[in-house]
C-alpha cells in the first residue's frame, strides 16, 4: 500500500476487484504496462475516498491496444460506484463509449450539452468532431452469439448485428455507428452482404462538410446520423417524413465502438 494512505480493508478491496489489479501489487512501477500503471493510478485515486473523480486524457498516452485494455475497467468503475467522473478527452469513440452527459467545448465555449445519444445525434456538431469521428450512439440487448463470432443484438429499431462475441447478456451494450458507414435505401435491401437493415423515418437533413449531408433517421426510439453526398440526396429525393432504409455492414463497427452499461 502507498505510504501515508490510510483506508479500511473493505474499500481495498473493492478497489482492487473492480480495477483487477490484484496480480500488479507485488510488482515494481517500472514492470506494469503503461495500461497497468493507469488502473493502479486510478486506484490509488479512489482509495483517498475523493468527492468527485477527474480523469483528464487518462487514455492519451497509450496505444490503441492498451486503450481497449482499460476501457472495460472504466465502464466498471462508471457502473459501481456513485463516485462523479468528469472525463476530459479529445477522443470522441471514449465519449461515446462512456459518458452518460456530455458537455462539447470548443475554444472554451459551450457548445452542446446532453445526453450522449442526444449529442451525437444532433448534425450540427459535425464542424467541431469532424465528418471521420460523426456518429451516433444507440443502446441495445444482446440476443445471441452466434458460433462464427458474430453477435445479434436488440434494438429499439430492430436486429443488427456485430462482428464481436458479446458476452454480458445482463448488460446494456452501447454502440457507436459512425455516419459514414450508414447507407440509405429507398426500399428494403435484398441481396446484399451487409447484414443489417433498419427502418426508419428521415427527421431531419443538414448540410454537412464540403458536399457531405447529415440525414437524421429515427428507428424506433433511436436517432441515427447517415453521411451521404448532395448528389445522392437529390437523386433520391429525400425530404424530411419520408420513410427510409439505414444499411450498415457488421464490420464496420470497431471494437472500441461497443461498450457496456450494467
Amino acid at each position: 500500500r502507498a505510504k501515508g494512505l490510510k483506508t479500511d480493508q473493505a474499500l481495498w478491496d473493492r478497489v482492487v476487484e473492480m480495477l483487477g489489479i490484484g496480480q500488479l501489487l507485488k510488482r515494481y512501477p517500472v514492470d506494469l504496462s503503461g495500461g497497468e500503471k493507469q488502473r493502479v493510478a486510478i486506484g490509488r485515486a479512489l482509495l483517498a475516498e475523493p468527492k468527485v473523480l477527474l480523469l483528464d486524457e487518462p487514455l492519451a498516452s497509450l496505444d490503441h491496444t492498451r486503450r481497449l485494455e482499460i476501457l472495460p475497467y472504466l465502464e466498471r468503475l462508471r457502473d459501481h460506484t456513485d463516485l462523479p467522473i468528469l472525463y476530459v478527452s479529445h477522443s470522441v469513440s471514449e465519449v461515446a463509449r462512456l459518458a452518460n452527459q456530455v458537455v462539447l467545448l470548443d475554444r472554451g465555449q459551450q457548445i452542446k450539452t446532453g445526453t450522449v445519444t442526444e449529442v451525437f445525434a444532433d448534425p450540427t456538431i459535425s464542424q467541431f468532431v469532424g465528418p471521420a469521428d460523426l456518429g451516433s450512439v444507440i443502446f441495445a440487448k444482446l440476443v445471441k452469439t452466434h458460433e462464427d463470432g458474430v453477435s445479434e443484438l436488440k434494438t429499439s429499431g430492430g436486429t443488427i448485428f456485430v462482428n464481436q462475441s458479446v458476452s454480458q447478456s445482463d448488460a446494456a451494450i452501447r454502440v457507436r455507428i459512425r455516419a459514414q458507414d450508414v447507407m440509405l435505401s429507398l426500399t428494403k435491401p435484398t441481396g446484399i452482404s451487409a447484414l443489417n437493415s433498419l427502418s426508419g423515418t428521415i427527421c431531419g437533413i443538414e448540410m454537412g462538410q464540403g458536399n457531405g449531408v447529415l440525414v437524421q433517421l429515427r428507428c424506433g426510439d433511436d436517432v441515427i446520423l447517415s453521411r451521404i453526398t448532395e448528389r445522392s440526396r437529390r437523386q433520391m429525393d429525400l425530404t424530411v417524413g419520408m420513410p427510409i432504409f439505414a444499411v450498415l455492414k457488421t464490420v464496420s463497427m470497431a471494437q472500441d465502438d461497443i461498450g457496456f452499461n450494467q
